[in-house]
């Protein structure tokens, strides 16, 4: 039979017909795919992962760590860390110049512009010197002004919880040591302070939360901040001698027993750090066992005296902030100018040594580094680590890097936006990127405690699930094992997120330092965990190494949009059935 012949030789040169235009559009589709950057490109279903190289990581971070050394010469050796003091200068020394004995290139500071006050507690001491002698745990504000020398009045306490109670002081306060915050309820210490997450908690954090969270937590702070600053105010007018404030609670109750929370919470403002909104009194916190006493004497109207010496030093007005930067430079002639990062902060706050919050991750990030320079990695994307400064006042230093580096978020410049916080300030503008936003693979950051590595947060970026659960796999026997598509906020990576940057905080063990060590007095070396900070810089030296080997940077997210959220969170218009339209004005008013 012809028909099928004909049919079959018709199908022959169709498909010789058909190859070069197959070829062709082969080519057309590489052409089209070549000048975009590599997280465009549809990502592998399988990971190239290098066993061996997991085997190395794990027998230098786990059997070999020098990670506690790195960290006693941080915490003891340096000691606190407030941005813009001394100390935070000794240590972006230092850590720069551990990163140029470890191997690393291109160690240096880089400026990321004014801060404000250097300051730094040369002593605190509060003591009652009637109706009864007591010495006091207490330690000073943050940015206090010095006492200048010992002073001694009479105690009041001040119920002020709106700018209406501000009033009934006025007149009252001149000369008097002013306590401030109401006495709060200390129960049992019935729960450990030191917990480490079971299956049963892992699995929440895992699980996607199906409602948003309220936005009424940054009103509230800024309510509180606007009421703070006017209590200062009052503060000055008034000529008080000093303020002493209770410390906070923790956690099952771990504010107590001697525990200080010492940080901007509570006190007269944020931007203290600034000479034009610097404390106008001597600011000390008290532990809230000693607070408690004075203030049930003032409240049965038995006349407290206190004594008090702050001893402050201040060393500038205008204090720039520095980031400490090194890197591992990349090898492949075509990668090696794409970037790998891993990071966390170095400053801390001044009540203990910053161990906990960030010491941890601090010393983790320069032994993920020491670990790759020990094994002579030679990666095909450069691995650069960052450590930042100002974090604890607005995340400045990762910031204002990211913004000179990558791009940024225009805030809003509306007279009623200007007076707040940076990261209070409200969207103006869609991103302004800068080339080499397109450069960088990823961040990854450490930075809620000492305890070791569960997991990670994805910051719902969805494309790279399927990429963390095979790097994870071989790393389960030392407890890895989460992945949530959850955000986490108040650190690093947010900098980085912001712009379109795929970001990761690590999900770590909470052990106690939401209880007792996160911005207190008891932050210091003695709360570290020697072996859960050896596998949390294992298992992030991994997560590093594999970012920068393999052959595509890791999928990102569509870029954000932050100027339309209050656009997108609107309600909707004309949705109702037989509702009649109003006037906007009136619907206001309503």
């Amino acid at each position: 039979m012809q028909t099928p012949r004909l049919f079959t030789t018709s199908l022959v040169l169709l498909a010789i017909i058909a190859l070069p235009l197959s070829a062709a559009d082969k080519n057309k589709s590489a052409s089209s795919e070549a000048g975009k950057p590599s997280y465009e490109l549809p990502q592998p279903a399988r990971e190239n992962l290098d066993y061996n190289m997991y085997q190395q990581i794990r027998d230098e971070g786990l059997g070999h760590s020098h990670i506690m050394e790195y960290a006693s010469g941080l915490m003891d050796g340096i000691g606190p860390r407030l941005t813009g003091s001394p100390n935070v200068k000794h240590a972006n020394e230092w850590t720069r110049d551990q990163f140029t004995a470890m191997g690393c290139s291109n160690a240096h500071l880089e400026d990321w512009g004014e801060f404000g006050m250097g300051w730094q507690q040369l002593n605190t001491w509060v003591r009652m010197s009637s109706p009864d002698t007591a010495v006091f745990i207490a330690q000073a504000k943050p940015w206090s002004p010095s006492s200048n020398g010992i002073i001694s009045s009479q105690a009041i306490w001040v119920d002020i919880k709106k700018e209406e109670d501000l009033d009934k002081y006025k007149g009252k306060l001149s000369g008097k040591i002013v306590l401030l915050g109401d006495m709060r309820e200390v129960k049992p210490v019935d729960k450990p302070l030191f917990e480490r997450i079971d299956e049963k908690e892992l699995t929440k954090i895992v699980e996607h939360p199906l409602t948003s969270e309220s936005d009424d937590f940054l009103a509230d702070i800024q309510k509180k901040i606007e009421l703070s600053q006017k209590i200062a105010s009052l503060i000055a007018s008034e000529h008080v001698l000093a303020l002493v404030l209770p410390s906070r609670d923790g956690r099952n109750g771990g504010g107590s027993g001697g525990t200080i929370f010492d940080d901007s919470s509570g006190g007269l403002g944020w931007s203290i750090y600034q000479r034009e909104h610097a404390q106008p009194v001597p600011v000390v916190v008290m532990a809230i066992e000693n607070y408690g006493r004075v203030y049930r004497l003032l409240k049965a109207n038995v006349p407290v005296t206190i004594e008090m010496n702050v001893d402050i030093k201040f060393t500038g007005d205008h204090e720039h902030g520095f980031d400490t930067i090194a890197e591992i430079p990349g090898t492949d002639p075509k990668l090696k100018d794409e970037v790998v990062m891993v990071g966390g902060h170095l400053d801390s706050w001044a009540a203990g040594t910053g161990a906990t919050d960030n010491g941890a991750g601090t010393v983790v990030a320069m032994e993920v580094m020491r670990i790759l320079n020990a094994l002579h990695v030679k990666p095909r994307r450069t691995i650069r680590v960052g450590l930042w400064t100002g974090e604890e006042e607005g995340e400045f230093g990762s910031f204002y890097y990211v913004k000179n580096h990558f791009g940024y978020v225009p805030l809003s410049t509306a007279p009623d936006q200007i007076k707040l916080p940076e990261w209070l300030r409200k969207p103006a503008g869609p991103l302004e990127l800068k080339p080499d936003q397109q450069k960088i693979s990823g961040y990854f950051n450490m930075d809620n405690g000492t305890g070791k590595v569960l997991g990670v947060y994805l910051q719902e970026n969805a494309a790279i699930a399927p990429i963390f659960a095979q790097w994870i796999e071989p790393l389960k026997d030392l407890g890895v094992t989460a992945i949530t598509m959850r955000n986490t906020e108040g650190t690093d990576h947010e900098a980085f997120d912001a712009v379109g940057i795929p970001g990761f905080q690590f999900i770590q063990d909470k052990l106690d330092y939401s209880s007792r060590t996160h911005h207190s007095n008891m932050d210091t070396y003695e709360r570290l965990q020697a072996g859960d900070l050896a596998q949390a810089a294992t298992v992030e030296a991994i997560f590093v190494y594999n970012a920068a080997m393999r052959d595509q940077m890791l999928p990102r997210k569509p870029l954000p949009h932050p100027e339309l959220e209050e656009q997108r969170k609107a309600p909707l218009k004309k949705f109702m059935p037989g509702a009649v339209e109003v006037e906007e004005k009136d619907a206001k008013e309503k």
